[in-house]
């Protein structure tokens, strides 16, 4: 008689939260609202989330922050490693934002000190010929982990609901169709094992004018510049109001969406970094259990 195959094992019931009230009420207010499934015709006041504010810093100055950044990072790398041994989830780390928002400095701050051999980092840029001959998720499914495994995205499938729509390259139907596909995406992946953890990186338009002139008065940062980067910048509002879209319709019970203040990058990593450290903690991770004629063996 055939054994039955157990099935993947389904995501904890609530990873995307804290059990310290404290840190979950944080947590709460930087999210768009309670997650719903497929929510359409709304949008997120993003006016209403200060992207200077520090709600996660430490309240003992810039230095402390930093400090604490280190300490949690070191700690990201010891639950990583336990999350490779695991190996019962999949981590798909989504980092979103506007031009120079930080994506690049969160995952040096955050992931750095991660060993290589279980975290996997996917820069997204414009879709290649091939790329565009499939589906626009088809590149995306590709790129997702594997047991065990952490990726993050610098930028992500949200492009797709981000460029052409500020382009109008999208009909308003499409643009929701794409948006039910993502969800239905997310949602496939996270019954199978993977939690699908979104960051928006919300930089103000002072703090981005500020980034972008540091890239042209440096010539170490010129190869971090593109000309095109003074188009979309000139499409800030239509970007905004893409976000607010793509914010509502896509915070789901299965994916929810923070939004995190990123005009301090050492506040945006703090933040990154302590969210992280507990949804790792609400997993429960464990080393599988060893074999025991391992402990007859003795190495001469």
């Amino acid at each position: 008689m055939a054994t039955k195959k157990a099935a993947p094992p389904s995501t904890p019931a609530s990873p995307f939260t804290s059990r310290d009230a404290a840190l979950r009420k944080r947590w709460q207010s930087c999210q768009p609202g309670t997650p719903q499934a497929g929510s359409t015709g709304r949008f997120v006041d993003l006016s209403h989330f200060d992207p200077a504010g520090k709600p996660f810093a430490t309240g003992k100055g810039k230095s402390q922050d930093k400090a604490r950044v280190l300490e949690l990072a070191g700690e990201l790398d010891g639950l990583q490693n336990i999350f490779y041994a695991d190996r019962r989830y999949k981590l798909l780390v989504i980092l979103q934002g506007m031009d120079a928002a930080g994506k690049d400095g969160t995952l040096r701050g955050v992931f750095g000190q991660m060993s290589p051999l279980g975290v996997r980092t996917v820069g997204w840029k414009a879709p290649t010929e091939t790329e565009k001959a499939h589906d626009y998720l088809w590149r995306i499914h590709q790129q997702v982990p594997g047991a065990g495994e952490v990726v993050v995205f610098n930028r992500s499938q949200y492009e797709d609901v981000l460029v052409p729509v500020v382009n109008g390259w999208l009909t308003p139907e499409q643009q929701q169709q794409r948006y039910a596909q993502i969800n239905d995406f997310e949602r496939m992946l996270s019954e199978t094992g993977t939690l699908v953890v979104k960051f928006m990186l919300h930089i103000s338009q002072d703090e981005q004018r500020l980034r972008l002139q540091e890239r042209l008065d440096d010539p170490a940062k010129h190869w971090k510049f593109d000309q095109n980067d003074l188009q979309v910048r000139a499409q800030w509002h239509d970007y905004q109001q893409a976000y607010a879209h793509l914010l509502a319709a896509t915070h789901t019970p299965w994916a929810p969406w923070t939004i995190v203040p990123a005009d301090s990058k050492t506040h945006r990593n703090l933040m990154v970094a302590t969210l992280l450290r507990e949804l790792l903690h609400n997993l429960d991770l464990r080393y599988p259990p060893g074999d025991p004629a391992l402990e007859k063996i003795t190495v001469v």
